[in-house]
């Protein structure tokens, strides 16, 4: 049987795409931020809907826009983005959003704090003298425990990308 038989809504709905998305501008490619080109819109984004490469949003001045950049794309802030059609730039900016900060006199039991959260894979803004995370009250009470000062702050939080979160990683 014909395909539009087994899958009727699939292409219906492949039909009609064209006309929802012809406005919406798509940013695919990731620019450096030292051009001399004017960036024209912004983007505010927490830590968890800069790993989203592709997706949806509304930029602060209130244009529905598509991202679809390489899967395992995480934007950081001030990253720069190219409109398909190369008429606009897109910045992103690292949103403020409710965060736990670590801080203590002694760094080691900062370090200490560091590898325990890293054990549980937890996503970890790392700073000489504090480290950042997403609020989480057993690891706030984990973090207490080991003698910790916690201060709950909403702030941008820009998590380490990791090992494997670099642009240039080969094995």
């Amino acid at each position: 049987p014909p395909r539009s038989t087994l899958f009727p809504y699939t292409t219906l709905f492949r039909s009609r795409l064209p006309q929802i998305c012809s406005n919406m501008l798509k940013f695919s490619e990731r620019i450096p931020s030292n051009s001399n080109r004017i960036v024209n819109l912004t983007l505010s984004l927490t830590a968890e809907q800069r790993t989203r490469s592709r997706h949806r949003f509304i930029t602060e001045q209130g244009i529905e826009i598509s991202l679809s950049l390489p899967r395992g794309t995480i934007l950081q802030h001030n990253d720069t983005l190219c409109c398909e059609n190369q008429s606009n730039l897109l910045r992103i900016i690292a949103a403020p959003e409710p965060v736990l900060t670590v801080t203590s006199f002694n760094n080691v039991d900062l370090i200490k704090a560091a590898y325990h959260l890293g054990n549980r894979h937890v996503p970890l803004e790392i700073k000489l003298n504090y480290l950042r995370l997403s609020p989480d009250p057993v690891l706030q009470n984990m973090l207490q425990e080991l003698g910790l000062d916690i201060n709950s702050e909403i702030l941008p939080f820009q998590p380490e990308m990791g090992a494997y979160g670099r642009k240039y990683h080969s094995h």
